[in-house]
This record gives structure tokens, C-alpha cells and sequence, in this order.
């Protein structure tokens, strides 16, 4: 009997999946017990990273987000699948997959992991509070114009405020501001991005101290801060529990990953045909920006199973398993899942999928990501919780930055 120990990401939908597609292939693969242990995000990087659990035989495969690939490849903790590949390739490899979720992959025309729960941001939305003609008609009394899906940050605001109301509890938009070195550098990156910012300057080196960097920060601690704005927990809030409290039909809009809004839309449920998605909000006369971040799966380099994880991998990729993990919640990775017609029919936020996950960006490749995450989370932190001003709380950023050298591809 060969078991493989996978560390899986600590998240209900998850679990769920997994613990189907592994009762599929153990029960046609009788040699073969797979035990998945989910850790929440703090633990899994810890476990991953800051010991020797994937350079060890302590874990056979492991869930690497694409922030922490450049790291994990760098360090040696991954297995490079290509001589695998070669032997058995995996079926359409590559170009059963969007471009978007190849591209962040590819080392030198090497691979270390492949795709399983895909991620691009948008904004979110309640289309039923959104075309109420009541909610309209109050709106533009207020705010003389149209209510719509906000184009930009000052439209954002005044519809947060206006749907705001804690004695109906609802609220006009939530933050997943947990400092975890997650949804806090997605959110910065967000932000700046749709000022016309960038997270470096051309040589590589990490610009935290811009103008557009500073307009960003005073937005998003005001709005956070703000109860008449923003839910009041979000400052606790990390990206599940955010996601959690859209689904329960408290929050108008936030801008958020797409597999909430495919959980919010599927078929039979409580917000089922009331969700709708639209590009995040950016200054005017600026293209949306998007978000490209998803959750992969690799084979640690410490394994004494890599033909067997590898098989299994193989396994996880076919089209069937990708349609399998999005009936549990998984956003799928595939394109023949995204146009899928029973897929899209059962959960409608995949017949936009496509178009959103081509236009997303992703965050800069490095080993030093990781690192760069905790001065965000800290300018996260002394944002949300200090009075010190934007300008100075990034320009200690900007310097901690440089002094640990980080630098970008």
C-alpha cells in the first residue's frame, strides 16, 4: 500500500472536492490511500516553507499558490514535472488551459505544478438591489445619477454609503483586511493598479512611494474605517470569511475572486439569479484592471512517491475531475469546464470567466514575493489601526523594501 500525505488549503469547498476526486481514484487505484490534510493559510505556507516539510518526505503534494511559486522553484522544494510530462503528457496540455493560467507556470518552458482553482477579481454585485426601481429612484434623488455597477472610486463610495444600512443589516461593501499576506497585497495591488500605478519601477525595484500609491492607502483605510461605508468587521475579515458574508445576502458590492460570485449564482441558491459581475472600479480614462491569482498543486521534491503523485496529479487534470471539482465549489481550471453548458447553466458566473481571466494581470515573479507581502500586510496594519499618515507609513515601507533588497523580474 502507497499513501500520499497532500497539505491541502484549509477551505470548505476545497475539502470537499477533494475528498470526492480521491474516493473516485482510490477506488479504482486499490494500491493507493491518499490523506489530505487541510491547513489554514499561515500554516500551510509555514509548513511548506519554514521548515523542511516538502524537501522532507513529510508531504507527497502540495497546494503552492502562484505568489509563492517563484520561491518554492527557487528553493528547490518542488518537483520540475517535465520529465514526467514527457513520458505520460497530460491530457491537451497546454492549451486546454486559458493562457492566463499557463503563463504564470512556465519556468523556462518547465513546470512544477498544475492549475486547480482559478481566482480573477472583479467586482461583485447584488443585480436585484441594483435594478430595484425603488433603490434607482431613491439613488438619484441622492446622488443625481444613475445607480449602476460603479466605473469609478468616487461612484464606489457613494454607492457603499448608500446601501449601507446596519438596522436592515446590509452593507455597501466589505474588505478581506486579515493581515495574512493574502487578500491585503491583492487589495493594495488592486488599488494602485486602478490609479495607473505599478508595484515597481522599470529596474526591478519594489515603488511603494507614489503618489498614486498614497491615494490608494487613504482610500482604502478611509472606506475600511468607515461604518457608514464598509462592513465593521472587515478589518478581522479574511478572504473566506468575506466571501461568507456576501453569501449570506448582507453586502451590496465588493470586489472580490470570482469563485464567490460562482458560489453566490449556483442554481437553487439563496442568491441564485441576483449576482452579477463587472469590471473593478479605476480613475477615469483608465482600462479596469483585474487580478489573476489561483491555487496549484506540486509534487514536493522530498517525496518517495513522485510516480504515484504524479499519477494522481495526472488524474486531477483530466476534464472529468475539473467538471467534478466545480460541483463542489472549486472554481475549475479548464476551458472545456468554462464552456461547459451544464456548467455555465448550473452556475452562470462561468459564462464570464473566460473573458475576465484573459485580461487579468498578475502579480511581479519573484522569489522575494513572500517578502513583499509582509511589508504590505505591516502598511496594512499601521493603516488601518494607526493615525499616521499614508505618506509616511509607505515611505517606511518603500525603505524596509530596498534595505532587504527585494527585486522583481
Amino acid at each position: 500500500m502507497t499513501t500520499l500525505r497532500i497539505a491541502l488549503r484549509k477551505y470548505i469547498d476545497f475539502e470537499n472536492a477533494m475528498a470526492a476526486l480521491i474516493e473516485k481514484y482510490t477506488a479504482d487505484n486499490p494500491g493507493i490511500l491518499i490523506e489530505a490534510v487541510p491547513l489554514d493559510l499561515e500554516t500551510l505556507y509555514a509548513e511548506l516553507f519554514n521548515g523542511d516539510g516538502l524537501p522532507s518526505s513529510k508531504w507527497d503534494m502540495a497546494f503552492v499558490v502562484t505568489d509563492w511559486l517563484a520561491d518554492a522553484v527557487a528553493s528547490g522544494i518542488i518537483e520540475n514535472l517535465a520529465p514526467y510530462m514527457d513520458t505520460n503528457p497530460l491530457p491537451d496540455w497546454p492549451d486546454g488551459w486559458a493562457r492566463s493560467l499557463i503563463k504564470p507556470l512556465d519556468f523556462e518552458g518547465k513546470y512544477y505544478c498544475i492549475p486547480w482553482h482559478d481566482g480573477p477579481e472583479s467586482l461583485i454585485y447584488r443585480r436585484d438591489l441594483f435594478e430595484s426601481h425603488a433603490e434607482q429612484a431613491t439613488f438619484r434623488t441622492t446622488y443625481g445619477y444613475d445607480l449602476q455597477p460603479p466605473q469609478t472610486w468616487q461612484q464606489f463610495e457613494d454607492i457603499a454609503r448608500f446601501f449601507t444600512r446596519p438596522e436592515a443589516a446590509l452593507y455597501g461593501t466589505l474588505f478581506a483586511c486579515y493581515p495574512d499576506g493574502h487578500n491585503t497585497l491583492y487589495d493594495f495591488a488592486l488599488q494602485v493598479w486602478s490609479r495607473g500605478g505599478e508595484l515597481h519601477d522599470n529596474s526591478g525595484k519594489p515603488s511603494l512611494f507614489t503618489d498614486q500609491s498614497v491615494a490608494a492607502l487613504d482610500f482604502y483605510r478611509r472606506i475600511v474605517r468607515d461604518p457608514a461605508l464598509c462592513h465593521p468587521h472587515s478589518i478581522n475579515f479574511d478572504s473566506v470569511q468575506s466571501g461568507d458574508n456576501f453569501l449570506s445576502g448582507t453586502i451590496a458590492m465588493m470586489v472580490n475572486w470570482f469563485g464567490f460570485a460562482s458560489r453566490a449564482g449556483c442554481a437553487g441558491g439563496a442568491l441564485d439569479g441576483k449576482v452579477s459581475l463587472a469590471p473593478i472600479p479605476r480613475d477615469p480614462g483608465l482600462l479596469p484592471a483585474s487580478l489573476s491569482v489561483f491555487w496549484n498543486i506540486a509534487i514536493s521534491s522530498g517525496s518517495k512517491h513522485k510516480q504515484a503523485a504524479y499519477d494522481f496529479l495526472r488524474f486531477l487534470a483530466q476534464p472529468e475531475s475539473d467538471r467534478e471539482a466545480v460541483r463542489h465549489g472549486v472554481v475549475g481550471v479548464r476551458l472545456s469546464t468554462w464552456r461547459d453548458p451544464e456548467v455555465q447553466r448550473t452556475v452562470p458566473a462561468f459564462r464570464e470567466i473566460e473573458s475576465i481571466s484573459h485580461g487579468a494581470r498578475q502579480l511581479p515573479r519573484s522569489p522575494d514575493l513572500p517578502e513583499f507581502a509582509e511589508i504590505v500586510n505591516q502598511i496594512i496594519v499601521d493603516a488601518l489601526h494607526t493615525d499616521e499618515s499614508s505618506s509616511s507609513i509607505l515611505k517606511r515601507a518603500q525603505q524596509t523594501a530596498l534595505e532587504k533588497n527585494i527585486h522583481f523580474q
